[in-house]
């Protein structure tokens, strides 16, 4: 039977077991097994909850699998015994495991949820473990290839189609790391190829042109300027602590764990780049208070470079782009500029390069004789 026993604010699940069992390390008769596995004793929010009921099936899937173990153990062979201990995770609930990854997500969380709405239009509210074939992924792949947009009616852009699976593909691969799927599906799926998008930036001029007109909101202009002179993402600068930055011989550095990937930075900034964060008030103050999310600034981003006179379509995103591509401009390596943006791979810096590259062919057209 399994039960459970209060310790601190957590119950810790254990078997009982009637009539005793020989105890498998000293041999003595012992009625409880404890699982090393415990619930929340109060559940204060949602994922605690779900922590909560994915515990519990675990327990029960354990507490099964032992009473197989003590009562038929002459049934089974080994093989027998995995495929029985297989077909019980597949009857476990894909859906809530994919909504507990969800509600991880914090930086990108608007698009997980756009991403788990197109998959329960393609498979319902009730997928299980065992319904997750190779024809099941490549099926929503192709779905995703086709799916219309509810808001405008129109088909999934191919990128945003790739972005999903790419997520998907990547809730795969934990569910295959963490003992639910027992094939690891990635490599046998059909992929889909990304559109080289061009990324917006702005000129030197352009931006000292946008730092001399004045913006209607004096929080949105600094962290604008900051995230150009930073290559920091609007998150960052939104959780953003004076505990975070430091001062160390006129030199300055913010040491924070990127909001995106979880990767912890120091990231040397400059001087005038820290004058936009203000008076230093209190460590667990925020230099960028009450700034808004990136998305939700954008419509006030582009009023304010209309009002510069700057007519490309400009978003808080593409502060960062203007740092690396001015970087890159001005001569800093790749290598450097990576590290400063923190990506983990050399190959995403690598856009930025090809920017450059643009300009310097439109640059050398732009030189002709009249012959």
């Amino acid at each position: 039977m399994l039960r459970t026993k209060i310790s601190k604010d957590r119950h810790t699940l254990y078997l009982d077991f009637y009539p005793a069992i020989p105890n498998p390390k000293t041999g003595k008769p012992t009625r409880r097994e404890f699982l090393k596995l415990y619930l929340y004793d109060k559940p204060h929010t949602p994922l605690e909850r779900n922590e909560n009921i994915e515990t519990l099936k675990m327990a029960e899937m354990k507490r099964f699998q032992r009473y197989n173990d003590l009562n038929k153990p002459e049934i089974y062979t080994n093989v027998e015994r995995d495929q029985l201990k297989q077909k019980e995770i597949g009857e476990l609930s894909f859906t809530d495991y994919f909504n507990k990854e969800v509600s991880r997500r914090k930086a990108d969380h608007n698009i997980w949820v756009s991403f788990s709405m197109h998959l329960q239009n393609f498979a319902g509210q009730d997928m299980k473990f065992s319904d997750i074939t190779e024809k099941f992924c490549n099926d929503f792949r192709q779905y995703l290839l086709s799916a219309i947009v509810k808001r405008t009616k129109k088909p999934l852009s191919k990128n945003t189609a790739w972005e999903y699976f790419d997520k998907f593909k990547f809730v795969l691969k934990r569910a295959y790391n963490d003992g639910y799927l027992p094939t690891f599906l990635n490599p046998k799926l059909a992929t889909i190829s990304k559109n080289e998008t061009r990324r917006n930036y702005l000129t030197m001029d352009e931006l000292n042109q946008l730092a001399g007109t004045p913006c209607n909101d004096p929080v949105l202009k600094r962290a604008a300027l900051f995230s150009a002179l930073t290559g920091l993402r609007c998150c960052d600068i939104k959780k953003l602590t004076f505990q975070e930055v430091e001062c160390a011989n006129g030199n300055y550095s913010i040491n924070f764990t990127q909001q995106k990937t979880g990767g912890v930075e120091s990231l040397p900034i400059s001087e005038q780049a820290a004058t936009f964060l203000g008076k230093r008030t209190e460590p667990q103050n925020k230099p960028f208070e009450n700034l808004q999310n990136s998305s939700k600034n954008n419509y006030r981003v582009s009023q304010w470079t209309k009002a510069a006179g700057i007519t490309k379509n400009i978003s808080f995103h593409c502060f960062r782009h203007t740092f690396a591509t001015l970087q890159l401009t001005n001569g800093t390596d790749i290598y450097t500029i990576s590290k400063m943006l923190g990506h983990r791979n050399l190959s995403t810096t690598q856009i930025y390069a090809k920017v450059i590259d643009k300009s310097k062919r439109e640059a050398a057209n732009r030189i002709k004789l009249d012959l």
